[in-house]
């Protein structure tokens, strides 16, 4: 087994050994002692999978009313030239 193989086999039976059949599970784990691509190939997977199934983040509350209300205000404050010594109350 090369590891372009061994890579195709973890899309296909995924990144937990135990669970592939005896006739690929075996030179699999054959080729993981010997080559460092194949260890790397199967720790990006874990790695993967791992942050596929963690719980999705959430922006804090209210996150979303306060960056539409700073883009209105920065629109309101860009909105109309001021000349020299003016300022928005005036």
């Amino acid at each position: 087994m090369d590891v372009t193989e061994f890579e195709e086999l973890i899309d296909q039976l995924g990144e937990d050994l135990s669970r592939w059949p005896d006739d690929r599970r075996l030179p699999a784990e054959e080729l993981l002692k010997h080559s460092s691509a194949a260890q790397a190939s199967l720790e990006e997977m874990r790695v993967l999978r791992r942050a596929l199934a963690a719980p999705p983040v959430r922006a804090p509350a209210g996150l979303v009313d306060r960056i539409a209300a700073a883009a209105a205000k920065m629109k309101s404050d860009t909105a109309e030239p001021r000349t020299e010594g003016e300022t928005a109350e005036s």
